[in-house]
C-alpha cells in the first residue's frame, strides 16, 4: 500500500499543478486589461501624435480613391468637342470618319474656285475620308442655284456642305434648314452676311484688313500726288466683296495719309470677263482724270488689266487689287498692274475641309475659343467675327502682296 500511497500522492500533485496552470492562464487577460484603460493617458501628454496617427490610418482607404478618380479622367477623352471649349486643351482630329460632304464654290469655272476643291481634296485624302462632291451652279443662275444645291444636299442627308456664299442673306433660310437637319454649315470665303444657319466662316483674311491693304496699294501705285481711282467689284450680292470694298472706303475717308486718293466710282462685272472688260473700258470713258482701276476680284482685275492693255492705256490709267498671279503676271512685268494681293485658295480649301470634318464628326464645336489643329496648317483657333454683328470665324490670312520682283516666282 505504501507504494500506491505514493502514485495517489504524486497524481495528485500532477492535477494541482494542472489546474493551477489552467487558473494562471485566465487571470491574465484580467491583468492586462488595465493596459488600454492606460494607453489612452499617453496621447493627452503628446496631442501630436494623435493627429498623425489618423493620417496613417487614413492611407490603406486613399488607395481604392485613386482608382475611381483615373477612370474618372479617362471618360473626357471620349468627347474632345465639350472638353475642348472648357479646358482650352487643342483638337487634334482623328482620321477616318467618313463623311460625305459638299464643297460649293460661288459658280464653276473660275480658277481660284478650282484651286480650293484642291486644297479640299487634299485634306480629306490626309484624313483617309470621301472626297467632298465639287458642286457649283452656272454664273448666270448663281444665286439660286446656290440655294438650290443646298436645299438638295439636305434633302439627301449630306453630312456636311462648305459654301463660298455668292446669295448673300438669301441664302441663309436654306441654310438653317440644312442645320436643323443636322447638317454641318461651314462657308468659307464668303460668308453668310447675317450668319444665320452657318456654324463657322472660313476667312481667308481680316476683311476690314483687306481694305487698308488695298489703300496702301493704290497710295503706292498713285504716289502722294493722288489721283481718281474706282473700284470694279464682282456682284452686288458677294459678301465678301461688299465688305472687302467698304472697308476700303472707310480706309480712304478716315485716313489722312490716304487724303489724295478720289474714290470716283463702284460698279459691279458680275465675275464675267467680259462684264468686267466691258465695265473698266466705260470707266475710263466717263472718267477722263481716271488713274486707277481697284478690282478686289480675280476676274475683274484681269479683265481690267487686258482692257487697258488692249486700248494701250496702261500708262494712263493702272489696274490694282486681288489677282492670281498666274493670271496676272504678263499684265505686273508691262506695268498695267504694277501692284496686287491675294491668298492661297489651297489653302484656304484644305482649312475648310478640316473646320468640316472635326464638326460633322462631333470632334470639335463651334464655339469661340475651341482650338484645333489642321493638318500641314498648323493650330486654329475659333473665334467671334468682329467683321459682322453675329458669326463665327476662323482666320486663315497672310495676305502676299506681289510686285515685278515676286510674280513670276509665284505664277510657277
Amino acid at each position: 500500500m505504501g507504494k500506491y500511497s505514493k502514485l495517489l500522492v504524486s497524481l495528485l500533485i500532477m492535477l494541482t499543478l494542472v489546474l493551477a496552470a489552467c487558473g494562471g492562464g485566465a487571470e491574465e487577460p484580467a491583468a492586462e486589461a488595465p493596459a488600454p484603460t492606460e494607453a489612452p493617458a499617453e496621447p493627452t501628454e503628446a496631442p501630436a501624435e494623435p493627429t498623425e496617427a489618423p493620417a496613417e490610418e487614413a492611407e490603406p482607404t486613399e488607395e481604392p480613391a485613386e482608382e475611381p478618380a483615373a477612370e474618372a479622367t479617362a471618360e473626357p477623352t471620349e468627347a474632345p468637342a465639350e472638353e475642348a471649349a472648357a479646358s482650352g486643351d487643342v483638337v487634334v482630329p482623328e482620321a477616318g470618319q467618313d463623311i460625305t460632304s459638299v464643297f460649293m464654290p460661288k459658280f464653276l469655272g473660275i480658277l481660284v474656285f478650282d484651286q480650293a476643291n484642291t486644297g479640299a481634296q487634299e485634306a480629306a485624302a490626309e484624313l483617309g475620308v470621301s472626297a467632298p462632291e465639287f458642286l457649283g451652279p452656272t454664273p448666270e443662275n448663281s444665286v439660286q442655284g446656290q440655294i438650290e444645291i443646298l436645299t438638295t444636299a439636305t434633302t439627301q442627308g449630306v453630312g456636311a456642305i462648305m459654301i463660298s456664299n455668292n446669295a448673300g442673306d438669301q441664302l441663309a433660310p436654306a441654310a438653317a434648314a440644312a442645320k436643323e437637319a443636322g447638317l454641318t454649315v461651314v462657308t468659307w470665303d464668303s460668308p453668310i452676311p447675317s450668319g444665320e444657319g452657318e456654324d463657322v466662316f472660313i476667312a481667308q483674311v481680316d476683311f476690314n484688313e483687306t481694305g487698308i491693304v488695298m489703300a496702301d496699294m493704290a497710295l503706292s501705285i498713285l504716289g502722294e500726288a493722288g489721283g481718281q481711282l474706282a473700284i470694279l467689284s464682282a456682284s452686288p450680292d458677294a459678301a465678301n466683296q461688299n465688305a472687302w470694298n467698304a472697308a476700303f472706303q472707310q480706309a480712304l475717308e478716315e485716313d489722312p495719309k490716304y487724303a489724295a486718293l478720289e474714290l470716283v466710282d463702284l460698279v459691279y462685272g458680275n465675275d464675267q470677263s467680259e462684264d468686267s472688260y466691258n465695265q473698266a473700258l466705260a470707266l475710263v470713258d466717263k472718267y477722263p482724270d481716271l488713274k486707277l482701276i481697284m478690282a478686289p476680284t480675280t476676274v475683274g482685275i484681269a479683265a481690267a488689266a487686258k482692257a487697258m492693255q488692249d486700248e494701250g492705256l496702261c500708262e494712263d490709267v493702272k489696274v490694282s487689287g486681288l489677282g492670281l498671279p498666274a493670271e496676272m503676271v504678263s499684265y505686273t512685268l508691262n506695268g498695267c498692274a504694277p501692284e496686287f494681293a491675294l491668298w492661297s485658295f489651297t489653302d484656304l480649301g484644305y482649312l475648310s475641309y478640316y473646320v468640316a470634318y472635326l464638326l460633322s464628326t462631333g470632334q470639335m464645336e463651334a464655339a469661340e475659343g475651341v482650338t484645333f489643329e489642321a493638318g500641314r496648317m498648323g493650330t486654329y483657333t475659333i473665334e467671334k467675327d468682329p467683321t459682322r454683328d453675329a458669326g463665327l470665324r476662323v482666320l486663315m490670312g497672310p495676305f502676299t502682296v506681289y510686285t515685278a520682283e515676286n510674280v513670276e516666282a509665284a505664277a510657277q
